[in-house]
């Protein structure tokens, strides 16, 4: 294997946050009822919750930074809550959970918008498998913006690579990554047995 290709590939946050990321993502992936083959309305409604209760509390807690990451979310919980609304689903009050540090550094919470910005990304394959079946209901949150997540993806990747740089940011990055990863692995666990 090249050194040089070796090198770069560790400088790079994004092929290191997918590395330190993988098995949670599979974790969470293959336990999502909205992913199987015979997803329902139910299980849509079941997913949007579990996502406003992850999104809301990180919402709240981005928006309180000045420096690093300043991607907007809000549109997102808009989608999530008019999709409830279109279900007649009162959209439920989020608990605080446990508190994200407040002391984060940017490359942290670049980690934890990574998550974010990427569980967009399956939506669209989501949408285009469930809109017939799920119609009327719009699935606004699964189908994301007009233009796809592509466009929005790809300004986070370079903001991401220009916000995160050295071997400690990037380490620094792959722990916010993995804490909102187990974050929303916590409360998928929860819901399945009623905690939540």
């Amino acid at each position: 294997m090249n050194r040089s290709t070796d090198v770069a590939s560790e400088a790079d946050p994004l092929v290191a946050l997918r590395a330190a990321t993988a098995s949670r993502h599979a974790a969470l992936d293959a336990g999502l009822p909205i992913g199987a083959p015979d997803a329902s309305l139910h299980d849509y409604i079941a997913h949007l919750i579990l996502l406003r209760t992850w999104l809301v509390p990180l919402h709240a807690w981005l928006a309180g930074f000045a420096d690093g990451p300043q991607f907007d979310h809000a549109q997102r919980l808009a989608r999530i809550d008019a999709d409830l609304a279109d279900a007649q689903y009162a959209s439920p009050d989020t608990p605080a959970g446990d508190p994200w540090p407040a002391a984060a550094s940017p490359a942290y919470r670049w980690g934890v918008h990574y998550v974010i910005e990427g569980s967009q990304l399956g939506g669209v394959v989501l949408y285009e498998r469930l809109r017939e079946r799920l119609a009327p209901h719009r699935l606004r949150y699964l189908k994301g913006d007009d233009g796809g997540p592509g466009p929005r993806w790809r300004v986070f990747m370079q903001a991401l690579r220009a916000g995160v740089r050295t071997p400690a940011e990037i380490a620094d990055a792959c722990a916010g990554a993995c804490a909102a990863f187990d974050r929303i692995l916590e409360l998928r666990a929860d819901a399945r047995t009623g905690a939540a």
